[in-house]
C-alpha cells in the first residue's frame, strides 16, 4: 500500500542537510558515489568497518582511531574498536573553545524556574564536580548513580563521571523507590546524587523519606551528595552546589573504546531489570550517526520531552555532540495545560523538538493549534515511544506547521539508538517511518527466519552495531543478555516488535511482537486497532489484549478511557470503526470503560503484563509498580482478572 506523502523537503534544504554532505564528502574523501539513500544504507550495512569509520572521520572525533572497528563480526560477542582510545565528555566539551560563551543550555524547570548555562560555563562546572569526585574517591570503573530530573545538575554529573572513567546511571525522582533499589542494588554505586523533592503541575512533592530509604537500602554508598529542594541537608550528606563552585581543570581520562559508559535499564515492569552496559565508543559514534537521521548542527536549538528515567534523556545530548544548544523542559507538559511546551518552544526560538507519540495524540485530542503560535524557528519534529498514528502525523501537518520535517523513529533502550528513522533527504509519508537508520541491518523476518517485505515480521537486526550492549551487569556467563535477543534466531538480534518495510523504504511499526492478536489465525499487531479506536473523538486511551484461556478460542477484550462515559452508541462507533479499519475478525469481546490505561515511565501501554495477569498471572510478580507512571491504574485489571477466573 503506497501511502500519501504529506511533505516533500525543497531541492535546497535536502541538498543543505548533513546527510546530504556526508554523501558528497564519502564521493570526495572517500571515492564512494550513491545514487540515493537506499544504496548508501545497502553499503552502511554490508561494508561495516569502512562505514563506521568514515563516521569517525566525518565527525572529527577526538581520540586515537582504531585501524579496524569491527574486529570480530559476530552476535553476539562483536568485538568493537581495539586500540581506540577516546572519552564521551571529550566529545561533547570540545566545542567550548570555540563556543565558548555562547549558551550551550537553556533550562526551564519547574521547580527552580529559568536558567542558561554558556559552553564555558557548562566545561567550568563539569570540572569543578570531576575534581570533587576524584576527592570523593571516584575512580575509573566506579558507578555514580543519580536519583535526578532532566536539569543541568544531570548533565554536568554524568559528564563530570565519564570524565574520569567512571560508570553513570541515573533514575527520574518520579520513580519508586523500590524500582530504583531494583536497579542500583545490582550496580553497587559508590556514590549518590539525590534531589530530594521536586514541582509538579503547581504542587511540590517531596521525596525525601524515599531518598533515606533508598541510601538504607544501598550498603556499598561511601558518599551523597544532595540537591535540597524540600528538606535541610542531613548530616553526612554535602550540597551539590558546593560541588560546582571550585576552580579546577580537568582532561577527560581517555578509556578503550568498550569502557562502560553508562548503565540504562529495560522497562522493569516484569522481573528484575536488565542493566544494559554501553561504552564509550559505540555511544559516541551513534549519537554522531543519528545527528545525520536527525540533522543537527551547531546552528540549532533542540529539545526532547523527556523524563531522566528514559533513554531519550541520554540521546538529547547528541545535540550537545553537534555544538547545538540543548533546551531542557523540566516539569509537567500539561500544566497549566498542554500549550505550556509549545509556548516554550516559540519563546527560545527552538529549531528541533522531539516527543512521545502519546504527546502529539494528547495535544491533538485537546484541541491544540500550535501553528496559532510563532514556530516561525522550527523546522523538525521527532516522535518515538510508540507508534505515532496516522491521525496525529495528518494533525501536525494541519494544525502544528505545514513545512515541518517529520521524523517518526523507533528504536529502544537497548541500543541507545533507532533502527528506523528520519531522513532529511525522503519525503514524509502518512503513518510511516521514513527509513532504515546507517549502520543498522534492520529487516523483518516471518517465523522461519525469511525476510519479508511489504508484510508484517518480526524487527531484526542481522548485523552488529557499536552501541549494542556490551552486556548486562551481573551477567557474567552472558545467558540473560542472549535470552534478551538472540533465542528466537541464532546469531541475530530479535527486538521484539512487530514491523513492515514498504515499497517506498520506509515502515510501519505494529507494536510489541509479544502482544500479538491472533483470531482465527489471522495476526495483527495492536497498533493497527489503537489507530481505530482512538480516532474517535470520545476514546482517549485505549489497551487491548488477546487472551486464550487454557486452549479455547481467543476472548479479546478491549479497555477503553472515555472521560465523558462509555455509552452503547460509543460502543457501537468502537466497533464500526474497527470493522471498517481493521476487520471484523477483531471485533472485541468486551468493551470496557477504565479510568486509565496501564503505562510506564515512558508512555508505553502495559499490554504484554496486562495480558499475562489477565491470564492468571500473579500480579505481585509480573508487574513492579513502581516503574509505572500510574500504578494505582492496575487495581482494576487485577480484579477484572480475578471476575475472568472465578
Amino acid at each position: 500500500m503506497s501511502r500519501p506523502i504529506l511533505w516533500t523537503p525543497p531541492a535546497a534544504r535536502a541538498d543543505a542537510s548533513t546527510m546530504a554532505q556526508f554523501m558528497r564528502w564519502l564521493a570526495a574523501e572517500r571515492g564512494l558515489h550513491f545514487d540515493d539513500y537506499p544504496a548508501l544504507w545497502e553499503w552502511s550495512v554490508s561494508e561495516i568497518d569502512t562505514f563506521w569509520g568514515a563516521i569517525w572521520d566525518f565527525f572529527g572525533i577526538v581520540g586515537t582511531r582504531p585501524d579496524v572497528f569491527l574486529a570480530k563480526r559476530q552476535m553476539p560477542g562483536a568485538e568493537w574498536g581495539p586500540g581506540a582510545r577516546l572519552n564521551y565528555a571529550t566529545q561533547i566539551l570540545r566545542h567550548t573553545g570555540a563556543r565558548g560563551s555562547d549558551t550551550a543550555l537553556i533550562v526551564q524547570s519547574e521547580t527552580f524556574g529559568e536558567r542558561a548555562l554558556s559552553w564555558d560555563q557548562l566545561c567550568d562546572q563539569v570540572a569543578s564536580v570531576a575534581h570533587h569526585l576524584r576527592d570523593m574517591g571516584v575512580t575509573k570503573g566506579d558507578r555514580v548513580a543519580a536519583v535526578l530530573p532532566n536539569t543541568e545538575v544531570a548533565l554536568i554529573a554524568f559528564l563530570a563521571t565519564a570524565s574520569l572513567g567512571a560508570i553513570w546511571s541515573i533514575c527520574a525522582p518520579d520513580m519508586g523507590q523500590v524500582a530504583i533499589l531494583d536497579r542500583f542494588k545490582q550496580i553497587e554505586p559508590k556514590l549518590l546524587i539525590a534531589q530530594d523533592g521536586y514541582v509538579h503541575a503547581g504542587k511540590t512533592v517531596d521525596r525525601s523519606s524515599q531518598v533515606d530509604e533508598i541510601i538504607d537500602g544501598l550498603p556499598s554508598l561511601a558518599h551523597v551528595v544532595m540537591v535540597p529542594v524540600c528538606q535541610p541537608l542531613a548530616e553526612n550528606r554535602r550540597n551539590w552546589a558546593d560541588l560546582v563552585q571550585t576552580q579546577a581543570e580537568n582532561a577527560p581520562l581517555d578509556v578503550a573504546f568498550d569502557h562502560p559508559l553508562w548503565i540504562v535499564y529495560s522497562s522493569g515492569t516484569t522481573g528484575d531489570p536488565k542493566p544494559i552496559v554501553h561504552g564509550h565508543g559505540g555511544i559516541v559514534l551513534e549519537a554522531n550517526k543519528q545527528s545525520l537521521h536527525h540533522d543537527l548542527t551547531a546552528r540549532d536549538k533542540f529539545c526532547w520531552l523527556t523524563s531522566s528515567g528514559w533513554i531519550m534523556w541520554n540521546a538529547q545530548w547528541m545535540g550537545l555532540g553537534q555544538g547545538a544548544t540543548v533546551a531542557i523542559f523540566d516539569g509537567a507538559p500539561n500544566h497549566p495545560d498542554l500549550t505550556a511546551v509549545w509556548r516554550f518552544l516559540e519563546k527560545h526560538k527552538v529549531t528541533q523538538f522531539g516527543a512521545g507519540a502519546a504527546f502529539y495524540d494528547g495535544c491533538r485530542k485537546a484541541g491544540i493549534t500550535p501553528k496559532d503560535m510563532d514556530l516561525s524557528a522550527l523546522t523538525g519534529l521527532g516522535s518515538t515511544g510508540s507508534p505515532l498514528s496516522p491521525d496525529a502525523f495528518a494533525w501536525i501537518y494541519s494544525d502544528v506547521k505545514p513545512d515541518i520535517s517529520l521524523m517518526s523513529i523507533s528504536g529502544g533502550t537497548d541500543i541507545a539508538g533507532g533502527f528506523v528513522l528520519g531522513n532529511p533527504l525522503l519525503p514524509v509519508r502518512l503513518g510511516e517511518i521514513q527509513c532504515r537508520a546507517l549502520g543498522n541491518a534492520a529487516r523483518a523476518f516471518d517465523a522461519d527466519g525469511n525476510e519479508v517485505f511489504d508484510e508484517v515480521g518480526e524487527l531484526v537486526c542481522t548485523e552488529p552495531l557499536p552501541a549494542m550492549p556490551l552486556y548486562f551487569w551481573g551477567d557474567d556467563d552472558g545467558s540473560r543478555l542472549h535470552d534478551a535477543y538472540f533465542d528466537t534466531y541464532p546469531g541475530i538480534w530479535r527486538h521484539g516488535d512487530w514491523i513492515e518495510f514498504t515499497p517506498a523504504g520506509g515502515s510501519v511499526i505494529y507494536g510489541r511482537s509479544d502482544a500479538t492478536i491472533n483470531r482465527k489465525g489471522l495476526r495483527l499487531g495492536s497498533a493497527e486497532i489503537y489507530q481505530a479506536v482512538e480516532g474517535i473523538e470520545a476514546v482517549t486511551d485505549s489497551l487491548v489484549v488477546d487472551l486464550e484461556y487454557l486452549g479455547r478460542e481467543s476472548f479479546m477484550p478491549l479497555f477503553v478511557v472515555t472521560p465523558g462515559g462509555l455509552t452503547d452508541g460509543i460502543k457501537d462507533q468502537i466497533n464500526a470503526s474497527i470493522q471498517d479499519q481493521v476487520s471484523p475478525r477483531f471485533l472485541p469481546n468486551e468493551i470496557i470503560e477504565v479510568a486509565e490505561i496501564p503505562r510506564t515511565l515512558s508512555g508505553k501501554k502495559l499490554e504484554v503484563p496486562v495480558k499475562k495477569l489477565l491470564l492468571g498471572g500473579d500480579p505481585a510478580t509480573l508487574v513492579n509498580r513502581d516503574s509505572m507512571a500510574n500504578p494505582d491504574s492496575l487495581d482494576f485489571f487485577i480484579a477484572y482478572a480475578k471476575g475472568r477466573t472465578t
